[in-house]
């Protein structure tokens, strides 16, 4: 009968989800943060009911996966491009302040007599790689946040995708550089000219596949189920070919699918369908799968300081680095302040980052607890940081007056309208 587990672990996941997610819209907080709750205290960091499964880790990664497809598909182009270059800017800033930032606080704690490491690499490059992690940005949380409150399709919305994507790329290449400097068949040329492929591979497949769509939609007017099925294949095939061809994340694979989908006719319509079995399955089992993954070691008093320390550095070496880069290309103050906070979040991105690092001998398992611990609070606190500086409505969305709703709330929405036809 075990093999059915699943079937419960997926039940309570969507219980306690909704739950705790309607708990804490009633305080005023973003609904993703109850979600995110849910995995820890079903997790083994509370009461340990379940733990992580093959079953939940690849469903969660589809949820991501559809998370940004949806997002991408919700993207204003035109603002992104105005805020390309911003967007690297902002990233490359982003990127170097919490690299010195986690390379300070490593170099502080990791001595023998404060935490003894048994990595085999030089206590530089552990330093360095500890910066590394926190270069990384989860932005999926933010997306769903942004949505919840009708924000995603802002200027600082727009800058915080554009700026989490070349992030994303940026991150490859530092650990790429640092991986390179442990292991000699680590090619650092290589894996920069699949990055440039990758985006030129991503120009030519968009373009292909646009021309192909609508020429296919002029000619099938029925069956528009068929439409919601050939987006999806085309996000899957992007998101795998981005990742195991090129090296590149998935969810940018799927983002700039969504991108692309965003330009065909009817991209409303398929929005609508990708954002019901997000609501239903996947979103809520990628947010749990978050707090699922958290198993927290024994404590010292210095493993504690370490964690204090590596967290509010976390916290506030992206809002200064990405509020520092946004600030340089004219936005203004409060602008500065969103997209920093819109680039707090580590969430999964991190943790793989990090057991990358342990596999290769770059960091000590004494260093893993803290950078976890780091990893839960900077997820926690993003949405509700980013709940305190959207209360202005100073930064209007860009299509003026639409409203994106949250996974959250499609379902409901929709019941109501269709009461109100009948």
């Amino acid at each position: 009968m075990e093999s059915y587990r699943y079937l419960l672990d997926l039940a309570l996941i969507l219980l306690f989800t909704k739950g705790l997610g309607l708990l804490t819209r009633r305080v005023q907080m973003p609904q993703v943060v109850g979600a995110l709750l849910a995995g820890l205290i079903l997790g083994p960091a509370m009461l340990g009911f379940m733990k992580e499964t093959a079953f939940i880790s690849e469903v969660a990664e589809l949820g991501v996966i559809v998370l940004m497809f949806c997002a991408g598909m919700e993207t204003d182009i035109q603002e992104l491009k105005a805020s390309g270059k911003a967007s690297f800017v902002i990233a490359l800033i982003g990127v170097l302040v919490p690299l010195a930032g986690g390379f300070g606080v490593a170099y502080i704690f990791n001595r023998p007599d404060m935490i003894a490491s048994e990595a085999n690499a030089s206590a530089f490059l552990q330093n360095i790689f500890i910066g590394v992690i926190l270069t990384a940005t989860s932005v999926s949380i933010t997306v769903e946040t942004l949505k919840e409150m009708g924000k995603l399709k802002t200027r600082s919305g727009n800058a915080i995708l554009g700026a989490a994507i070349i992030d994303d790329v940026l991150g490859i290449v530092a650990l790429t550089i640092v991986m390179s400097m442990a292991d000699s068949s680590v090619s650092i040329g290589v894996v920069l000219l699949k990055i440039v492929l990758f985006f030129v591979f991503a120009g030519v497949a968009g373009f292909a596949f646009y021309k192909l769509y609508t020429w296919w939609i002029a000619k099938s007017t029925k069956a528009l189920h068929r439409h919601a099925i050939v987006a999806f294949v085309f996000c899957l095939l992007m998101s795998y070919i981005a990742e195991v061809v090129f090296g590149v994340a998935d969810i940018t694979g799927a983002f700039i699918a969504g991108l692309i989908v965003s330009n065909v006719a009817r991209s409303e319509w398929l929005q609508s369908k990708f954002d019901t079995i997000s609501y239903m399955v996947l979103s809520p089992v990628f947010f749990a799968s978050i707090g699922l993954k958290v198993v927290l070691p024994e404590m010292s008093g210095i493993i504690i300081a370490f964690s204090v320390a590596i967290t509010v550095v976390a916290i506030l070496t992206k809002i200064i680095g990405c509020g520092l880069g946004a600030k340089v290309c004219g936005y203004k103050n409060y602008q500065c302040v969103r997209i920093g906070v819109g680039m707090i979040s580590r969430g999964e991105v991190a943790l793989i980052v990090a057991s990358k690092g342990a596999s290769a001998g770059l960091m000590g398992s004494d260093f893993l607890g803290p950078i976890i611990i780091m990893v839960v609070v900077t997820t926690i606190v993003t949405p509700i940081l980013l709940k305190l500086v959207f209360k202005k409505n100073e930064d209007t969305p860009v299509e003026a007056g639409k409203q994106v709703t949250s996974y959250y709330e499609n379902a409901d929405q929709y019941r109501g309208e269709t009461r109100q036809k009948k």
